[in-house]
Parts: C-alpha cells; sequence; structure tokens
C-alpha cells in the first residue's frame, strides 16, 4: 500500500491502542498521524483534564469542531478519543474522507494496562471502564467500517489493518 486513498480513523475504547497503533501504522505507511484529543489540547491551550472542568458538553462540543477540521483532511491516519462515537455527527464527518476502523480489545486487558491519570472519565478508578464498554460497544460495531481484534501485538494489529484496508 503505497498512497491512502482514504484516510485512516481509528476508534475504540479507551486503552484499546488507538495512539500506539496509529503512530506504528503511520510510520509503516508514511503518512501524518494526528491524534484527536492532543489536536483539541494543542487548539484550546490545555489539557483534556483541564478542558472537562468546563463539562462533559464543553468537552464533546469542541470534540465535533476538530471532527468537522479532520474530516477535510486527505491522506492521514486520525486517532480518536474513546466517546467520539456519542455525537454520530462525528462518524459522519471522519467517513467523509475516512474509513473507520474499530479497534477492538478485550475490557479486561484495557482495565489491567489502563492509566487512567488524564483520563476524565475514569477518575472513579479503571473499574469504570466496564460502564463505558456497556455504553459503548455495540456504538462502536455499528460506526464502523471493519473492526480488528487487539489481542496480540503492535505489528500483528497493524497487518490486520493493512489488509481490511486493501480489500476496501
Amino acid at each position: 500500500m503505497n498512497k491512502l486513498n482514504k484516510n485512516i480513523i481509528l476508534i475504540g475504547m479507551p486503552g484499546c491502542g488507538k495512539t500506539t497503533i496509529g503512530k506504528a501504522l503511520s510510520n509503516r505507511l508514511n503518512v501524518e498521524f494526528i491524534d484527536m484529543d492532543w489536536y483539541i489540547e494543542q487548539k484550546c491551550g490545555r489539557t483534556i483534564t483541564q478542558i472537562f472542568e468546563k463539562g462533559e458538553d464543553y468537552f464533546r462540543q469542541l470534540e465535533n469542531e476538530v471532527a468537522k477540521e479532520l474530516g477535510e483532511k486527505k491522506q492521514v491516519i486520525i486517532s480518536t478519543g474513546g466517546g467520539v462515537i456519542k455525537n454520530l455527527e462525528n462518524i459522519e464527518l471522519l467517513k467523509k474522507n475516512g474509513i473507520i476502523v474499530f479497534i477492538d480489545r478485550p475490557v479486561e486487558d484495557i482495565k489491567k494496562n489502563i492509566e487512567t491519570s488524564g483520563r476524565p472519565l475514569l477518575k472513579q478508578g479503571a473499574d469504570k471502564i466496564y460502564d463505558l464498554f456497556k455504553e459503548r460497544y455495540s456504538i462502536y460495531k455499528e460506526c464502523c467500517d471493519f473492526q480488528i481484534i487487539n489481542n496480540s501485538n503492535v505489528d500483528e494489529a497493524i497487518e490486520k489493518i493493512v489488509k481490511a484496508y486493501e480489500k476496501k
């Protein structure tokens, strides 16, 4: 795969590996990588935690504005925040020039490895991941163009994405 015809948009639970896989995939394909949360932080000059101090609704509004901007980009890999699917308009905007890939990682594996600092929705502890999983899992499945299971290593996840992308 020499050139991306469509952006690769990574969605999934917090801690599923979107950023790690996205960075490695962008290196392999030699295309720009954008972490949506980092992009929001740079745009606002504040951390996600600081932004959430104004409330989740405020953050989701910013996230939607950024989805509009990023949806216009071409030949990039975008790692979204776990809650991007809470506003389906975000998915429509990102699908404009992109293929949505659901990085599905077993919730038990996420809970074992997730760092909760800097994740406002997990400030009550890692067990909150089960509530998010129950709320979001079916939405991820509905929104994606394809789903990969991230249960081994980054290289295998990248191979799964490349193979699925090439079939599209």
